[in-house]
């Protein structure tokens, strides 16, 4: 299991030859040129935007015919372990959800590096994310609530999170009265439960990134795993998994699914024939369709 961490300790020296070899790894595979097959218009990108101390930047997709009132916002998280790749990398689905009639902001969050911003930075990040377009929905014409997430494989496990537990960290006044909570969550390639069939690799990489060893604190890699988390009262879930993943089994998509199933919760699971970044343009397609119809029903008012 998590084959893809090892690839991540070598990322985490090689990341430039990786990105040379796969320009979608870690991120959402869905290019630009396929974000501009479909109708509608884009109006603007606001890129650098800071809703943070530090680096914590976000990029903003705004649709066209801005005169509509607020629109459905979406967060958009990207892949590469917790340790590499960027917010670029949602530019295509950024591009594509402002184009379907969404307001997206795709999140930069704090990396691991060696042994610092160990979690829960990026949860912290990102839950920040959701708060700063709640507080900021009148100047990006949001309609704050109705807040949706999209993320990739480490990506996807911080959005099945914001759909699933409240803020942990409320120590900034300026945001303690906003929720960080979403309405809606695309989970696509995430793993789920850091607690089951560890190899080697995968056991040095989350204990230095979750701090602890498992045998000593397993509350806190089962707190990290949106499988531990599952609820009636946790957003609608859409799942979307490749079936022939080799960096995170569909598995760790079937037990969420099934957890989620049996609390409740509102959830659907699409297996897809593809890899863990979804090489097939058929496949990206599908996703791209997909993720606007979750969307539309979950997030747009009279849908």
């Amino acid at each position: 299991m998590y084959r893809d961490f090892s690839w991540l300790l070598t990322a985490m020296i090689g990341c430039a030859l990786a990105l040379a070899i796969s320009p979608h790894r870690g991120g959402m595979p869905l290019t630009l040129a396929e974000a501009a097959q479909f109708s509608g218009g884009l109006d603007t990108v606001e890129e650098n935007v800071a809703y943070g101390p530090g680096a914590l930047r976000l990029d903003i997709y705004k649709p066209g015919d801005a005169g509509r009132g607020a629109r459905p916002a979406v967060i958009l998280i990207h892949g590469g372990g917790w340790t590499s790749f960027d917010k670029s990398t949602m530019r295509g689905m950024g591009q594509f959800l402002a184009r379907s009639g969404f307001v997206a902001f795709a999140v930069d969050y704090r990396l691991l590096q060696g042994t610092e911003n160990r979690w829960p930075a990026q949860l912290d990040d990102v839950q920040r994310a959701v708060r700063w377009v709640r507080a900021n929905a009148g100047r990006y014409g949001v309609n704050p609530e109705r807040i949706g997430a999209f993320g990739h494989s480490a990506g996807a496990q911080l959005a099945a999170l914001l759909g699933m537990e409240e803020t942990r960290d409320n120590s900034d006044p300026a945001l303690a009265t906003y929720s960080s909570k979403v309405q809606a969550v695309v989970d696509v390639s995430g793993p789920t439960d850091f607690t089951t069939e560890h190899d080697p690799e995968s056991v040095v990489f989350l204990s230095n990134f979750l701090g602890t060893d498992y045998s000593k604190h397993r509350e806190v890699w089962q707190d990290a795993s949106p499988a531990f988390h599952a609820s009636k009262t946790d957003a609608p879930f859409l799942i979307v998994h490749g079936t022939r993943d080799g960096d995170v089994p569909i598995a760790q998509a079937q037990e969420l699914y099934d957890k989620l199933k049996a609390a409740g919760a509102e959830v659907s699971f699409s297996k897809v024939d593809d890899v863990h970044t979804f090489q097939n343009p058929e496949v990206r397609h599908q996703l791209a369709i997909e993720t606007r119809e979750f969307f539309n029903r979950y997030l747009v008012i009279g849908h």
